[in-house]
């Protein structure tokens, strides 16, 4: 511990700067976030389109 590690900070600060434009950009549905071992692997988001019953209704 108290280890300073400036490249995992680095990374660190691109993956929450990418989580957040992922969460800016969806209205809904998920975003799902891999870990292994300690570290963030993957990122996946997953957007919902839904309408409305009566717009599509006849």
């Amino acid at each position: 511990m108290g280890t300073h590690r400036p490249e995992i900070e680095s990374t660190t600060d691109e993956v929450l700067a990418e989580i957040k434009r992922q969460l800016a950009h969806i209205r809904y549905g998920s975003v799902e976030i891999q870990i292994h071992n300690g570290h963030i692997v993957q990122l996946e988001s997953r957007e919902k389109k839904r309408w409305d019953k009566g717009v599509n209704a006849r």
